[in-house]
């Protein structure tokens, strides 16, 4: 299986104070044992996390991303074409919608095929734990 780690779970993952800790925890341990799940993310999901991180738990929390956190993933890298797609997106989207690394990380996803993300940013809810049997076409 192959999952998209978006920054909303990486950050879970190492707030302890974030409401869905625990469950990211759980989830991270249990998909960095299991040898048949490949994680990825990419390098604007980097960017954006190590800001946040930094900026809310502090420089000892961006060393546990770099250190402990990221090395189980691998880092894609959103290149030219895949960022001026990102970009249409959002600007489609409109206020409420979907941010450029959101856009960014469902134009990748879709390039890639990965079709699941550990996520608990509300704009991935079409990617969280899909059904077992997905309704046919």
């Amino acid at each position: 299986m192959n999952v998209f780690v978006d920054t909303s779970a990486l950050y879970a993952v190492l707030s302890r104070t974030d409401m869905n800790h625990a469950d990211a925890a759980d989830r991270w341990r249990a998909f960095v044992s299991d040898p048949a799940v490949r994680l990825f993310t990419s390098n604007y999901v980097v960017v954006e996390a190590c800001a946040l991180v930094r900026s809310r738990l502090g420089r000892p929390a961006v060393a546990d991303l770099f250190q402990s956190l990221l090395p189980a993933t691998t880092v894609l890298w959103v290149d030219e074409p895949l960022h001026y797609a990102a970009v249409e997106a959002m600007l489609a989207a409109g206020n409420n919608g979907p941010s450029l690394v959101d856009c960014s990380a469902f134009a990748l996803m879709h390039s890639r095929g990965l079709s699941q993300a550990f996520a608990y940013d509300r704009h991935f809810a079409a990617y969280r734990d899909p059904p077992a049997n997905p309704p046919a076409a």
